[in-house]
C-alpha cells in the first residue's frame, strides 16, 4: 500500500510548523541573555537521537476568549523521554514562545501521561519551568491540570528523582510543582519564582518590594531555601542536572552508581593535620576536610547558600557514590539553627529514600541560643534532624572531629540515632556541654574562692575535658566504634562503607512516621 503523497506532505508541513516555531530573531534574542528556546533546551539535555516526543499534535480545547480557533504548538509543552548516557530520562519543556507558556487542561494532560510514564518505568523526571502561570481564558480548568500535576508530583517523590530548572517566570501555583520536587535548580538572571508578586503585595500590605526581593534566584537559594542550585544560564542548569544524575540511582528499587571498581588505598593522609587547628576554640574549615576525604576533592555541594552553618552534598569515596553532611565552624562556629535543621533533614531524607550512604562529619558546640530560634521553632526543627536520621536505613558512618555536645551531638546521627559506625579522632570533644561551661556549673564555689579565678576555671576546665569529654570516655563504654588517627580518615570511611553497602534494615509497619514539620 503507497501513503498519498499529500498525507505525507501535511505531516511533514504540521511537524515543521511544531518543530520551528520561534523564528531566527527570537531566538537570537534568548540566545543573547543566555536563554535556550524551549526545544533546545531538550536537545541540549539528551543524547543525540535519543529523544522521542510524546503529544507533539495535541491541541486544546479551548473556546472562549478567542482561544476556538488558535493554534498553539505542542500546547506550549513538550513532553517526551531520552537518554543521557546510559540512564533513561523523562522531560518536559514549558514554551514561553506559545502563549507564556501557560498550562491549560490538555497541558496538564501532556505532563501527567509523561509524569505517569516516569512512575510506570521507573526514571527520573525533568522538568524545565518557563510558563506565565495559569490559562486564564481556560479558568477552571486550568487550576484542574495544576492540581493532576501537583497529585503526580507527590506520586513520584520517593519513587524516581525529580528535578526542576527553573529558566523563566514561575508564578502564583505554578511554583507550587518545583516546591514538591528533590532539586530545585534556577538561572541567576532570567528567572523569578513567586506566589504573590510586588504589585499583589503592595495592593494587599502597603509594603513596596522589588521583584529580587521576592522571587530572584539569589533570594531563594539564600534566604527562603526553595532553591539548591543557581546557575548562570540554560546551558549551565543543563550541565547541573547532568552532575546530579551521576550521583543518583534511576528510582528507588536501584543502588546508586557506585564504581566499585576503584580499589581502597590504604595510604595515610599527613596533609589533613594541616587543617586541625591548634586550640579548639579556632574554627575547622570542613570545606578543607571533605575535599581531602573524597574522590579528586570534588563535592557537588546542595544548598550552597543556604544555612552556610553546614554542609550538605554529594561526592564518592574510592568509587561509592555518598551524601556529606557536616558541621561548618567557620560560620556560626558551625552550631545548629533552624534553617541548617531543616536543610539537613530534607537531604538526610532525599539520600535515604534513593538508597545513597551517608557520611556524617561532626564539629558542633550545640543549637545557636537566641530568642528569636525559640521563638521560631528550633526544638521542632532540630526534631527533624532526629526523626530524619532515626528513620534513615541507609548505611550511616559518623566522624566526630572536635565538638560534639548535647542535643547536637545526638542530632548529628550518634550511635544512638543507628548510626552503624561512629568514629571520633583524638581531638574530639564529646560532652553534654563545652568543658567550661560545665565546670562554672560543677565548680562555681571553687572558682570564686580561688586567688586567680581565671587560672582555676581553666585547670579545672582542661581536668574536665581530659576525664569526661575525652573521645576515649565514650570509647571505653563503647558509645563510639573507634579513635582513629584524621590520617586514616579516607581509607578508614571507604573500607567501612564498602563493608555496610549490602545493609538491609527492617522497620515496623506503617503508612509513614509524623515527622514534626
Amino acid at each position: 500500500m503507497t501513503i498519498p503523497i499529500e498525507s505525507m506532505n501535511t505531516l511533514r508541513e504540521r511537524r515543521e510548523k511544531v518543530l520551528n516555531n520561534v523564528s531566527p530573531e527570537k531566538l537570537a534574542a534568548l540566545h543573547a541573555r543566555g536563554s535556550f528556546s524551549a526545544r533546545e533546551r531538550i536537545d541540549t539535555l539528551f543524547d543525540d537521537g535519543s529523544f522521542q516526543e510524546l503529544g507533539m499534535h495535541a491541541h486544546h480545547n479551548a473556546v472562549s476568549f478567542g482561544m476556538a480557533d488558535r493554534e498553539l504548538p505542542t500546547d506550549g509543552v513538550i513532553t517526551g523521554t531520552g537518554y543521557i548516557g546510559d540512564m533513561q530520562v523523562a522531560s518536559f519543556s514549558q514554551d514561553f514562545q506559545v502563549l507564556a507558556g501557560t498550562m491549560g487542561k490538555m497541558q496538564a494532560r501532556k505532563i501527567v501521561r509523561l509524569m505517569r510514564h516516569a512512575l510506570r518505568v521507573g526514571v527520573p523526571m525533568v522538568a524545565f519551568k518557563d510558563s506565565g502561570g495559569a490559562r486564564i481564558q481556560e479558568g477552571v480548568d486550568a487550576l484542574s491540570g495544576y492540581g493532576d500535576v501537583f497529585y503526580y508530583n507527590v506520586m513520584l517523590s520517593g519513587v524516581v528523582p525529580q528535578i526542576a530548572v527553573i529558566c523563566g517566570p514561575c508564578a502564583g501555583g505554578a511554583a507550587y510543582s518545583p516546591a514538591l520536587m528533590d532539586f530545585v535548580i534556577m538561572t541567576r538572571h532570567n528567572a523569578y519564582m513567586f506566589l504573590t508578586g510586588p504589585e499583589v503585595i503592595k495592593a494587599v500590605t502597603g509594603r513596596t518590594a522589588t521583584m529580587d526581593e521576592v522571587g530572584s534566584a539569589e533570594m531563594h537559594a539564600s534566604v527562603s531555601g526553595n532553591v539548591h542550585f543557581i546557575a548562570e544560564n540554560d546551558e549551565h542548569a543543563i550541565n547541573l542536572v547532568k552532575q546530579l544524575l551521576t550521583y543518583l540511582p534511576p528510582n528507588n528499587t536501584e543502588d546508586p552508581p557506585h564504581d566499585m571498581s576503584v580499589p581502597i588505598d590504604e595510604m595515610e593522609d599527613h596533609g589533613i593535620y594541616d587543617l586541625i587547628p591548634g586550640s579548639s576554640s579556632d574554627p575547622l574549615d570542613m570545606q578543607a576536610v571533605i575535599r581531602r576525604i573524597v574522590d579528586n576533592g570534588q563535592l557537588l555541594e546542595v544548598h550552597a547558600n543556604f544555612a552556610q552553618n553546614v554542609i550538605v552534598g554529594f561526592a564518592r569515596i574510592c568509587g561509592m557514590v555518598i551524601g556529606v553532611v557536616g558541621n561548618q565552624p567557620m560560620v556560626r562556629a558551625g552550631a545548629l539553627d533552624m534553617d541548617a535543621a531543616d536543610k539537613i533533614a530534607r537531604f538526610v531524607r532525599m539520600c535515604n529514600v534513593f538508597n545513597i550512604p551517608l557520611i556524617t562529619l561532626v564539629d558542633v558546640p550545640g543549637f545557636l541560643p537566641g530568642v528569636e530560634q525559640e521563638r521560631g521553632g528550633i526544638i521542632r526543627h532540630g526534631a527533624k534532624m532526629l526523626h530524619a536520621f532515626a528513620s534513615c536505613t541507609t548505611p550511616k558512618i559518623t566522624v566526630i572531629l572536635r565538638k560534639a555536645y548535647g542535643g547536637s551531638y545526638l542530632a548529628m546521627c550518634s550511635q544512638e540515632m543507628r548510626a552503624d559506625m561512629v568514629y571520633a579522632w583524638p581531638s574530639a570533644e564529646i560532652a553534654v556541654m563545652g568543658a567550661e561551661a560545665a565546670v562554672k556549673i560543677l565548680y562555681r564555689k571553687e572558682i570564686e574562692q580561688a586567688t586567680d579565678r581565671k587560672a582555676k576555671g581553666a585547670e579545672l576546665a582542661q581536668d574536665y575535658r581530659d576525664k569526661f569529654a575525652s573521645p576515649y570516655a565514650a570509647a571505653s563504654n563503647f558509645y563510639i566504634t573507634d579513635v582513629i588517627d584524621p590520617a586514616d580518615t579516607r581509607w578508614m570511611l571507604a573500607l567501612a562503607l564498602r563493608k555496610s553497602l549490602g545493609k538491609r534494615e527492617l522497620r515496623p509497619a506503617k503508612k509513614h512516621g509524623n515527622m514534626p514539620l
